[in-house]
């Protein structure tokens, strides 16, 4: 008999609504002895079924439901029935899956596999488990993959802090096939972009903002841009090719610069330079010396992994803010990225507005954007719209 997990009273709405995080506090009681990584199903108070899901006793998820249908078992054919429909989003409807293409695969609660992210980026895979669960079912899932979608190699990457949240122990490693080559590369709108897949932030490259990039670089054309956070050149390239005049890139890492410049040489642009040095002292600098842009993007990585954590993240982007608008010229275009899923849109937009206020400058919004649609968001796990992209009119 499957372990029964039963809630206290008043705690089931969240979890009939699809959501798939049970955490510890709205648990009364388990029925049954079940292990860590093993399926339960979730009871209301009252014994009516909900779901069915992977329990930890060492996360703060107690349980990760992925089923609401009675009677479905987690087993093989339920997780490969998943990552087809995750596929075909991909392939049959955003018609991402050119044979040299960068895309995600597979986003976590967005494609109703809590814990599991799969990147694509040419003919090599890049899989993440933040779910204990899912990590114990890493080679199962690995032969369905391989099925599915013929990779010369899957690589494992880990996410920082998801051992002592999960209990998964795990290591970057070749899962399978062939590693990755040095000189890994995808297509994206006409650029050649390298991919660093076993040491590159996330899992090698910042596929949510494919969309905004192209977007924002067509605000570049003639234009003199800044590029906070640029990484290995993201925005920055992008800018290039639609035109501008000049382009800074600024990033604090020196391996990520390095693949920036690899990037903008294979590319061919010259107008691109890279600095190396703290973000927030460097615009400090800019400011100090009198420099004006006539696009200041501001992209930083997430600031805040929990709620405590939001206050002094709110004053990292708002110092970000008064520098950039001091930056700007009049006309100017500012682009503000949040990766902070515990900042909402409305919060960073009040945040610009007070900023704004300060500075004594209008500014315009003119599009409210979020991750690429290889991103998409669950409506019963609005968490899973994490990315906030602000691109403004600064007058």
């Amino acid at each position: 008999m499957i372990p029964r997990v039963v809630l206290k009273p008043k705690r089931a709405q969240p979890f009939f609504g699809r959501h798939p995080w049970v955490f510890a506090g709205a648990l009364d009681r388990v029925e049954g002895t079940p292990a860590d990584g093993d399926e339960v199903e979730l009871f209301s108070t009252a014994g009516h079924f909900i779901a069915r899901g992977l329990y930890n006793s060492r996360s703060k998820i107690r349980v990760r439901l992925y089923s609401w249908a009675e009677g479905v078992a987690l087993n093989r054919a339920f997780f490969q029935r998943r990552l087809e429909e995750a596929i075909a989003l991909r392939h049959n409807i955003l018609h991402l899956n050119a044979p040299d293409a960068g895309y995600r695969i597979c986003f976590s609660e967005s494609d109703y596999l809590s814990g599991l992210i799969i990147d694509r980026y040419a003919d090599w895979l890049a899989v993440q488990f933040t779910a204990l669960g899912l990590a114990q079912r890493r080679f199962m899932i690995s032969e369905i993959l391989c099925e599915l979608l013929s990779p010369r190699g899957l690589y494992l990457r880990t996410e920082k802090g998801i051992g002592r949240l999960e209990g998964v122990e795990l290591r970057d490693e070749l899962l399978w096939g062939e590693p990755p080559p040095s000189d890994l590369s995808i297509a994206d709108n006409g650029l050649r972009l390298l991919v660093n897949l076993p040491e590159g932030h996330k899992t090698g490259y910042y596929l949510d903002q494919r969309d905004n990039r192209h977007v924002v670089a067509r605000l570049c054309a003639g234009q003199r841009v800044l590029d906070a956070f640029c990484y290995s050149g993201g925005f920055s390239l992008f800018a290039a090719q639609a035109g501008a005049a000049e382009v800074r890139g600024i990033d604090a890492s020196e391996t990520a610069l390095q693949l920036a410049r690899r990037n903008a040489e294979v590319n061919g642009f010259s107008n691109i330079t890279w600095v190396n040095a703290d973000v927030f002292h460097e615009l400090a600098e800019l400011v100090a010396r009198g420099e004006k842009f006539g696009v200041v993007i501001l992209d930083p990585p997430k600031f805040a992994r929990n709620r405590a954590a939001v206050p002094e993240a709110m004053k990292g982007y708002r110092r970000l803010h008064q520098l950039a608008l001091k930056l700007l010229e009049r006309d100017g275009i500012l682009v503000s990225c949040c990766c902070t899923g515990l900042i909402t849109m409305v919060e960073l937009e009040e945040l610009l507005a007070q900023v704004a206020v300060e500075a004594r400058r209008d500014v315009q919004i003119l599009q409210r954007r979020g991750a690429a649609a290889d991103h998409p968001v669950a409506v019963t796990c609005p968490e899973t719209g994490y990315l906030k992209c602000l691109i403004s009119r600064v007058i």
